[in-house]
Formats: C-alpha cells, sequence, structure tokens
C-alpha cells in the first residue's frame, strides 16, 4: 500500500533544485509521479505528486526537505491525499482550447479574464503570463466541455476584447498542438 502526496517547493532559484528535491524524494524510497516547474522572477516554483511508503508522513517529507544543505531555503507545502491521484490520466479533454490576450499591462487583466472564464462556465487548465516592453500576455489552456456553444464563447471573447482593450484568440489545442509542439523521436 502507497501514500499519496502533493508537495509545493518555492525558493530563491539556483542550480541544482530539481536534483535536490528529487533526490530528497528518492532517499525516502518515493516515486515521483508529475511535476510542473517554473522560475518567476528569480523564484524557482514546482509542485509534484509522488507515491511513498505507507509509513512516510508528510512531516518526514519536509524534515528531509529542511536537511537539503542549500545557501537558498526551501519553502515545502505537503498535503496528504485521500483519495489516489489520477497521473495516469494523460489525455486532455477533447474541448481543449488554446486562448491567448495580450494588451497593454494594466492592473486586474488576470482577474478579469478568471472572471470571464467563470461566468462562461470554463475550466482554466494551465494559464502562464509574462510582462515585456508594457506588454501583458496570457495563455491560458482551458476546457470548454461545459459550454453549450463555442461560437457564443467566440463572440463574447470578441465584446471581452473590445471591453478590456486585449488582443484575444482562441483556437482547438489540437490545431495548437501541430503548430507549436515539437515532436521527440
Amino acid at each position: 500500500m502507497t501514500k499519496q502526496m502533493v508537495i509545493s517547493v518555492m525558493s530563491k532559484d539556483r542550480p541544482g533544485i530539481v536534483a535536490d528535491i528529487a533526490g530528497a524524494i528518492y532517499d525516502l524510497k518515493g516515486d515521483l509521479a508529475d511535476l510542473n516547474q517554473s522560475v518567476l522572477c528569480g523564484y524557482f516554483t514546482m509542485i509534484l505528486a509522488a507515491s511513498f511508503e505507507e509509513k512516510t508522513t508528510a512531516e518526514d517529507v519536509v524534515a528531509k526537505f529542511s536537511h537539503i544543505k542549500s545557501d537558498t531555503k526551501l519553502e515545502v507545502i505537503v498535503k496528504e491525499v485521500e483519495e489516489e491521484i489520477e497521473v495516469s490520466k494523460t489525455s486532455l479533454p477533447e474541448s481543449t482550447y488554446v486562448l491567448t490576450a495580450q494588451g497593454k499591462n494594466k492592473s486586474g487583466l488576470v482577474a478579469k479574464m478568471g472572471e470571464f472564464c467563470r461566468s462562461s462556465n470554463i475550466n482554466i487548465l494551465d494559464l502562464d503570463t509574462t510582462l515585456g516592453d508594457d506588454v501583458y500576455t496570457m495563455i491560458l489552456q482551458v476546457d470548454l466541455t461545459n459550454v453549450t456553444s463555442v461560437d457564443s464563447v467566440r463572440h463574447e471573447l470578441d465584446a471581452f476584447g473590445k471591453e478590456t482593450e486585449l488582443k484575444v484568440l482562441m483556437h482547438h489545442n489540437d490545431i495548437f498542438k501541430v503548430t507549436n509542439e515539437v515532436t521527440l523521436f
């Protein structure tokens, strides 16, 4: 029997953090299942799912991370998960779209996009934003499973774009993959 945990780690970025985290999990006889990692404004962030022996506790994981020798402090949050984590579920819903929005930077753009998605019954699967030269860019992977009409969403997005002064585009995920994905052989 195994115990599954979701672990969040944040630290000032430096070389070797991934090796330290993966090594700590390995030392605890953990099995790393899935992770997402990014560096944002000089700070490393990672969220991961891992399975451990039943006897391993969240406190054991935090203690192991606290013993990593580093000039940067790792801030760690561990959540023991009651239900089984669906790590083998790698396929996206059929109705996955990529939504991009870009415009002059101003406060509240992500909040407005989040509210638009909520009010349109759109689930945000992934969100990435960048700011450069006073231009704010959002790239969202969204699930339109609960939307009754994709055409009506497109019309609502046009109005939303005009209201927020954002250039907004939405393409089916398959089109995005074909034009942007690098295939490894």
